[in-house]
This record gives C-alpha cells, sequence and structure tokens, in this order.
C-alpha cells in the first residue's frame, strides 16, 4: 500500500548526515544503524546504499532481522541509533499478511491498493454530490493520468498472472482459502503504484506457474524492489544484488544468489585465513607476557603487549557447516515395481474424473517431478497412490515390501501439540537408546532443550523439520513429497537436496522449488487436461509450454470455445457451489474468531510499544513497572506467535478442503 505521508512525517525527527544525499539522490541510505527489538539487537552499526532501480534480495537466518528492516522502512520502527533514510516522495508499496476488507469482492480488493485512484475517486463522488463542475473536470483529468479507465482490467490480468479464473475475480475475500488471500494481498501490492516494492515471501503461497509469472512481472518492474525469499531460482531470476542480514551487520553482494554463495564463500575464507593469523600472532604475544612480564628488563614490553592485546579487535572464524545434516535412512527390503497404477481414473466423481488413463510405475530408483497448472490434478494424483482417496476406475498394485514416506502441508497438522521433538521419534521407535534419537533430531538443528520443548510453539519450518525427520527414521523406500519446501529456510532446503540426492529409493515430487527439482529428480511428468504423461523436456520448456497453455486458455474463453461435454447444468451448480459453502462455513468461522483474536493482541501491543516509548520510563525509579510491561509484551508476544501458527493452520486446512471441493464441481 502507498504510505508517502506517514513516511515523510517518520522521517522528520531522524534526520541525519545521510537523509538529504539519499533525498537528493533518490536512494536507500542506512548509516551507523542500531536497531533492536525488546532484548534482541538485530543491527548494530551497519551501513548499506542502495540505488534507485536496484532490485535486491535480503536473505539470513529467521530472526535475523530481515522483516524489522521492512517494517523500518515502512516507518513502523524507529532507530534505537544512527539513520535510515529514503526520499520523502518515494510511494512504498507492501505485500500485506493480513486481509481488513473480507466483504469487498476480489477485484475491487485488488484495486484498492491503487490507493491514489480511490483517492481520486473518491474525491469525483464529493464533487458530483456538490455539482462542482470545475472540480469535476480537474477529477476527470487525474483520472486520466491516473490510468483509471484501464485499472479494472490491469487488476483483471494481475489476478489471472497469480492463478484467478475470470469466474472467481468477482467472488467475495472472504470466499477464498488462507493461500489464496496471500495472493490476493499480492496482487493488490503489485496493483500500486510504487518507487519501492517489499515483497516478504512471495512464492509461499504461489505454485510454480504463478512463480513463472511473478518473476516476468518483477523483471519488468521500474522501481526499486526489496524481496525476502528462500527460493534461490526466484532469486537469480529476479534480482542484481543480494544483501545478507548476519552477526548483525548488512552486506551487500553484486548478482543473484548464485554469485552470492560464490562470493561469501571467498570472503568466509579470507576471513578464516584472517582468523587463523591473528590466532597465532595472540598465541606469540601471549606466550611473550606470560615469560616475561615478571622480569624488570622486559617488563615495559610486556605491558605493551598486553594493551596491544586488549586493542586487537577479534575475527570471527568463519563458519561453513550448516547446522543441518541428515539422511533418509532407508528400508532393508524393496520390490520392483514399487507401485504400479494402470488405466486409474483419478478424481471425486465417477462422471467426471479429473485425470484419466494414468499409467505409472515407480521401480527402485525413479526420480519424477509432476508439473502441471494449477488444479490439473498433481496433489490428486500423490493422494490416490497413498489410498488418501479412492480410485475411480483401474488398479492399483503396491509391492510387498512398499514402505511410503509421505509429506503434505496437512501432515504438520497431525504432530502432537504437547510432544517434543524427542518423543515424536520415541513413539515410533521406542526400543531405540535416547541418545541416538538425539544425535538424529540434532541433524535437523533439534539440539539440546529444543528437543525437549512442546511443538505447540515452534514455527511452521520447524514443525515441517520436524515431520521430514519422522519420515526421514520410517526407512521408505518410496518419497512422496508435496510441497516439502513451502516453510523451510535456503540453509534446510540446501540439506535437503543433498538427502534427496543420496536417497537411493524412489522419488515422486511436487515442488515450486526448481533448484530442488533440478538437483534431485531425472524425469518429468506433465499432469495437465485429464492426463499424466512423461514431458519431453526441461523446466525452460516447461515454462514456453505454460506460456502456449495459457494463451490457449485465453483464446478458448474469447472465442467461447467450449466442448459440450464440459458444460454443466447450471442449477446444480449453483447447488453444489451452496454446499461447498456450507461444508467451508465451520472451518472459516474458526479462522475469523482467530483473527480477531491477533487483531486483538496487536492492539495491545502497540499500546505497549507507546508505553515502552517513554523515556522515563527507563528511569531508576521506574524499574519494577519497566519490568512489568515487558513481562507483558513478551507474554503478548508468545500468544501472539501461537495464535499465528493456529491461524495457520486453520487456514492451511480450509484451503486443503476447498481445493479438494473445487475439484469435485
Amino acid at each position: 500500500m502507498s504510505a508517502p505521508a506517514p513516511l515523510t512525517k517518520y522521517l522528520a525527527p531522524h534526520i541525519g548526515k545521510g537523509y538529504e544525499t539519499a533525498k537528493l539522490r533518490g536512494m536507500i541510505r542506512i548509516s551507523e544503524l542500531t536497531l533492536q527489538r525488546g532484548p534482541l539487537r538485530l543491527l548494530e552499526n551497519a551501513e548499506l546504499t542502495l540505488h534507485p532501480g536496484h532490485k535486491v534480495g535480503l536473505i539470513g537466518a529467521n530472526g535475523a532481522g530481515k522483516s524489522s528492516l521492512f517494517a523500518l522502512l515502512r516507518g513502523q520502527l524507529h532507530p534505537d541509533a544512527g539513520d535510515c533514510a529514503l526520499p520523502a516522495n518515494w510511494r512504498i508499496a507492501h505485500m500485506r499478511q493480513e486481509i481488513d476488507a473480507p466483504d469487498r469482492n476480489a477485484i475491487d480488493y485488488v484495486l484498492d491498493g491503487d490507493t491514489h485512484l480511490r483517492d481520486i475517486q473518491q474525491q469525483l463522488a464529493s464533487a458530483e454530490q456538490l455539482h462542482d463542475g470545475a472540480e469535476l473536470g480537474r477529477l476527470h483529468a487525474e483520472l486520466d493520468s491516473a490510468d483509471a479507465y484501464t485499472a479494472d482490467a490491469r487488476a483483471r490480468k494481475l489476478l489471472a498472472g497469480l492463478g484467478f479464473l475470470e469466474e472467481q475475480m468477482d467472488n467475495q475475500v472472504n470466499s477464498f482459502s488462507g493461500g489464496w488471500r496471500m495472493r490476493l494481498n499480492l496482487a493488490q501490492a503489485l496493483m500500486c503504484p510504487s518507487d519501492l516494492l517489499l515483497l516478504d515471501e512471495p512464492t509461499n503461497h504461489l505454485d510454480l506457474d504463478a512463480i513463472l509469472w511473478l518473476e516476468g512481472w518483477l523483471q519488468n518492474y521500474t522501481g526499486t524492489l526489496l524481496l525476502i525469499s528462500h527460493d534461490r531460482d526466484f532469486l537469480d531470476a529476479v534480482v542484481g544484488h543480494i544483501v545478507h542480514v548476519d552477526q548483525q551487520k548488512l552486506t551487500l553482494y553484486r548478482g543473484g544468489y548464485t554469485a552470492f554463495e560464490r562470493a561469501r564463500a571467498e570472503r568466509m575464507m579470507q576471513q578464516q585465513q584472517a582468523f587463523e593469523k591473528q590466532q597465532a600472532q595472540r598465541a606469540h604475544m601471549e606466550d611473550f607476557i606470560r615469560r616475561f612480564k615478571a622480569k624488570a628488563s622486559k617488563a615495559r614490553q610486556a605491558q605493551s603487549r598486553v594493551k596491544a592485546l586488549e586493542r586487537m579487535e577479534d575475527i570471527a572464524a568463519a563458519h561453513f557447516d550448516s547446522p543441518f545434516d541428515f539422511i533418509f535412512r532407508e528400508s532393508n527390503k524393496v520390490s520392483s515395481p514399487l507401485l504400479d497404477l494402470h488405466n486409474a481414473q483419478l478424481g471425486y466423481d465417477p462422471a467426471q474424473p479429473i485425470l484419466s488413463n494414468v499409467k505409472l510405475q515407480l521401480v527402485p530408483g525413479a526420480r519424477i517431478a509432476l508439473l502441471g497448472p494449477n488444479g490439473a490434478g498433481k496433489s490428486t494424483l500423490i493422494k490416490s497412490i497413498m489410498n488418501d482417496l479412492p480410485l475411480l476406475g483401474g488398479k492399483l498394485t503396491c509391492g510387498e515390501n512398499l514402505v511410503i514416506g509421505y509429506f503434505a502441508q496437512h501432515q504438520l497438522d497431525s504432530l502432537d501439540p504437547k510432544a517434543s521433538p524427542l518423543l515424536h521419534v520415541q513413539r515410533i521407535a521406542p526400543d531405540e537408546r535416547e541418545q541416538v534419537l538425539r544425535d538424529f533430531l540434532g541433524g535437523f538443528d533439534f539440539r539440546g532443550k529444543r528437543c525437549d520443548e512442546p511443538v505447540l510453539n515452534f514455527s511452521g519450518g520447524e514443525k515441517a523439520r520436524l515431520a521430514l525427520a519422522l519420515i526421514a527414521w520410517g526407512k521408505p523406500n518410496l518419497l512422496l513429497l508435496d510441497e516439502p519446501t513451502n516453510h523451510l529456510d535456503l540453509e534446510m532446503r540446501q540439506a535437503l537436496s543433498m538427502a534427496l540426492q543420496e536417497f537411493s529409493g524412489a522419488l515422486l515430487l511436487v515442488s515450486h522449488d526448481r533448484h530442488l527439482i533440478k538437483s534431485t529428480v531425472d524425469e518429468l511428468y506433465l499432469v495437465a487436461e485429464g492426463h499424466v504423461q512423461e514431458f519431453e523436456g526441461d523446466l525452460e520448456d516447461y515454462s514456453k509450454w505454460l506460456s502456449d497453455y495459457r494463451l490457449r486458455q485465453q483464446a478458448s474463453v474469447t472465442t467461447g470455445d467450449v466442448d459440450n461435454s464440459d458444460k454443466v447444468d447450471r442449477k446444480a451448480q449453483r447447488q453444489a457451489a451452496a454446499d461447498m459453502r456450507k461444508q467451508l462455513a465451520p472451518l472459516r468461522k474458526q479462522a475469523d474468531t482467530l483473527e480477531k483474536q491477533l487483531d486483538k493482541i496487536q492492539k495491545e501491543l502497540v499500546a505497549l510499544e507507546t508505553i515502552l516509548a517513554d523515556n522515563s520510563l527507563y528511569e531508576q525509579a521506574q524499574k519494577d513497572q519497566l519490568k512489568i510491561y515487558l513481562s507483558q509484551q513478551s507474554q503478548l508476544l508468545q500468544q501472539q506467535s501461537q495464535l499465528e501458527e493456529t491461524w495457520l493452520m486453520h487456514l492451511e486446512e480450509l484451503e486443503l478442503l476447498q481445493n479438494e471441493l473445487e475439484a469435485n464441481l
């Protein structure tokens, strides 16, 4: 959303030495910046300069301060020290994480992103009521300069690119599940004319088709882009610079993520060499002090070395090791084939199968990725293999020694929130020694106390890691992975890629992470237009196929060239839609209740932050009261985190059910 006025108000009290330069040159200038959230210091004396038009990927460990830096740029946070300056007249757009207009239809909600247009329209309505001819003339001219007459078409184009069907664009926002609502928020951010665009994990709720479209859109974006993402191929395709948030500093690298990896490796090697040299120098000086400090003739020299040691700036040792190191334990027995689908009809309605005449045989060592448009039936195929969805026809034959390791987003919901990672593994390995299980979980970065803490307070990424750990322990010979990287950071994605490369069993993968696909599979299968068939080509060829497919779909809609067999009785369709809404209503109600509770906590946190901003509160006499406020803030933040996780789980469950019901319509 555009926010030039609050930004100007925010910058005024914080004008520093970099502000006027940034204002004149139209750039973002961060100088000697210190940023703290509660007791955690995120940045200290950080420096960064970004020029207009730069497209920048912002990466770093979870909790390093990436989202807080976005909040700072939007004026929601204040620097604890130093400057953060950008041109006061810049329009800032960002992808929101909440929905505040659930009763509006989708197209209007997206158009709301252009706040300037909405402001003109509101003024126009007032001028019409007052019959102010001169004002009406001026406002109509402003409408024209704001491209108001193409706005609806532009909004629909955005929605189509993000996977919305034409008939969905006039549906109410509250009729969509959580993942699709996030797509609406993304469309709203893209609709907003902006000089600076801030996107925080925009691909999390997108399939590969929508990601490819978004790449093209962002490549053509002319403003300055800051992008938080764990998708390395997406970063490589979109950005020309990487900012690494690490050890409370901001380090700028030229190039995409691949170039960053190479440059950082070189920098780390140099840092390691400098560290080793400094350690040798330090050891030599300490040895001199130890030997000669007591001797009068050498005391002055020894003392000078003591002072030199005190002045010596510590160089951190380079850390190349990832916190993740695991493999998928493999079954001792295998069958060939492991699984055979023959002439299968898959879907929910025998009269209208989603996939027909499916022939798929999986043998040990098969490594297949499923490609296809959203809703074409990729997840339907995996659910059918898992017997979560009965076959409508044909035959499924499983090998005698088949052991499936299945990962899907709903697996995260099946974790016991009251149980720890250790207890989860102990339940499936009751006879194994505890230390063996702890060592195994350590490979997934569950160490020390984290091994014994209940899953309830875990992030989505931690739950995904635990779900993968349970699969890895189970010794599968067939892995069915449906979007396994959604909540994983870059290092865990790399570790998963390495583990899958070493896995000798069969793999069937659905993922929007192209790096994972390219590094782990040998074959691509296309799920589209009711069929499953081997795809002759690579991911670039698939991108071209997808463009042609979209053109065919658009041409079909434009000409009305629709097969008679696809026509559905309108009355029956409306009844089915009503039944779907009835089934979804309880889940929507739960999600709305959680959302209201989150809003309430957010308001309380804002009120507390206002109180904590009072300098007098930090005087000695107010020490006890300060502790109370900080304790309240900590409790609210914990409640917020728990509610957000529960809310997201409800939204994912709602989305899963809605997708199943829509596929059945």
